[in-house]
């Protein structure tokens, strides 16, 4: 076991040093001493403490979990089979097919890097979001202000937790009882093919128990159209009212959707976007 955690901190101090700065849709400042993230860096896109993640890498922190080790797979960019190398270093059984996948492809992380004016939010198939940028943050709140298991969109819209006490007001173009039926309909299914994932399981039995509308939405047999593409006004704590087109990317072979926000050029509400832009989010609040 020792040994595990001694290769766990090895990979990690490796596969940081070789990711560079501009791929994880970073600014690389003047005087780096080495091409590669700063520890700081990647505790910030996997969303833990600078001191957590140097106790990992001196394997002084014992048994990271399922979630603390897929997270940094994510920010560190690793293939799968790097992923699963990291997982079994952990001490820990590498996700199983047949599961809601959290894996995000490195070419989609560069790819949504690099569209860093634009708010960008990647979910799975069940709607837990598993990465994002700073105008994501910048416009909805910071999420590594929640628990993991509350970064999902089906809890914010139906749930009493802290997903839904943090989730800005926002007015569908759609519909409010549209948009929460295919985001239902995308729900049904994923369980529909993926009846071994647990989490699902248990974030449908949640639902159906705390809400009534997501009750009646399972129950009804009229079948939704899947959630794709929309325009929203979200109310913006700092900003206020902003009008943005909402589409809605399959990411193919990997059952991901890469959420994207965008503005018509020229328009009060990509001057909106602009501010955010500049200020990196600063004047975001996220809600308790």
């Amino acid at each position: 076991m020792a040994a595990s955690r001694s290769t766990f901190g090895v990979l990690l101090r490796a596969w940081r040093d070789r990711l560079s700065p501009a791929d994880a849709g970073l600014t690389a400042t003047a005087g780096r001493r080495a091409p590669g993230l700063r520890r700081e860096e990647l505790a910030q896109l996997a969303g833990l403490s600078v001191d957590y993640v140097l106790r990992l890498e001196q394997s002084r922190a014992k048994k990271p979990s399922a979630q603390v080790v897929g997270a940094l797979a994510r920010a560190l960019q690793l293939s799968r089979a790097e992923r699963d190398q990291l997982y079994r270093s952990a001490g820990l059984l590498p996700p199983q097919d047949g599961t809601v996948s959290t894996h995000v492809p490195p070419g989609i992380q560069r790819l949504a890097a690099r569209l860093g004016d634009v708010p960008i939010g990647v979910f799975t198939a069940d709607w837990t979001l598993v990465w994002w940028n700073t105008m994501w943050s910048a416009l909805h709140g910071d999420p590594t202000v929640l628990p993991t298991a509350e970064r999902n969109l089906a809890r914010a819209l139906f749930g009493n937790g802290a997903a839904h006490a943090s989730m800005l007001p926002v007015q569908s173009e759609r519909g409010q009882d549209t948009f929460e039926a295919s985001i239902v309909a995308d729900l049904k299914d994923g369980a529909s093919r993926y009846p071994a994932d647990a989490q699902l399981d248990r974030l449908v039995h949640d639902l159906r128990e705390e809400s009534d509308a997501f009750a009646h939405h399972w129950a009804t047999q009229t079948a939704a159209a899947q959630h794709t593409t929309d325009r929203k006004t979200i109310r913006h704590p700092e900003i206020g009212d902003i009008l943005l087109d909402c589409d809605v990317l399959i990411v193919p072979g990997a059952d991901l959707r890469m959420v994207t926000y965008t503005a018509a050029a020229g328009s009060s509400d990509a001057g909106k976007l602009d501010l955010l832009r500049v200020t990196g989010g600063r004047t975001a609040t996220a809600r308790p």
